[in-house]
């Protein structure tokens, strides 16, 4: 199987309400997100021209309308975390969702808005979602 991975980056902040840590409480990363794109189609052959199983410029153009766009310097908090502190839901880049913007969720969010979009010969194959330089989330497809 072919596969291709394009690598992204943004910087967004968030706050897990309910935790016990210091991640209880405001704070960004500067993340990154490797998108990892496959077919289904099984090459025993040279790809015809151009030789693409898709553009890398058209998976950046999707990744970053889908994802990076909405992520990028933004403020993504719960609706718990909004309840219990209701004055920062006046900022203009806040993102509300109903569960915790762990980097799990984030990541299960993404798969599915990356699904949605992508051209029907081709697979989400893995994401991972690095919140520091030694630390992400996977998710990979079921075969």
């Amino acid at each position: 199987m072919l596969r291709l991975t394009k690598i992204f980056h943004f910087e967004m902040a968030h706050a897990i309400h309910g935790y016990q840590g210091a991640c209880k409480n405001i704070h960004g990363h500067s993340y990154e997100l490797h998108v990892t794109l496959g077919t289904s189609n099984v090459q025993k052959e040279y790809l015809p021209s151009p030789g693409f199983i898709i553009d890398f410029k058209q998976i950046k153009n999707l990744v970053n309308s889908a994802i990076i766009e909405k992520f990028d310097h933004s403020l993504l908090l719960s609706e718990a975390f909004i309840l219990d502190h209701p004055t920062n839901q006046i900022q203009d880049n806040i993102i509300i969702w109903e569960v915790e913007p762990s980097a799990e969720n984030i990541l299960l969010y993404m798969q599915e808005i990356l699904n949605s979009k992508l051209p029907a010969d081709i697979k989400l194959l893995q994401i991972k979602l690095f919140e520091t330089k030694d630390s992400f989330a996977e998710w990979i497809a079921d075969d």
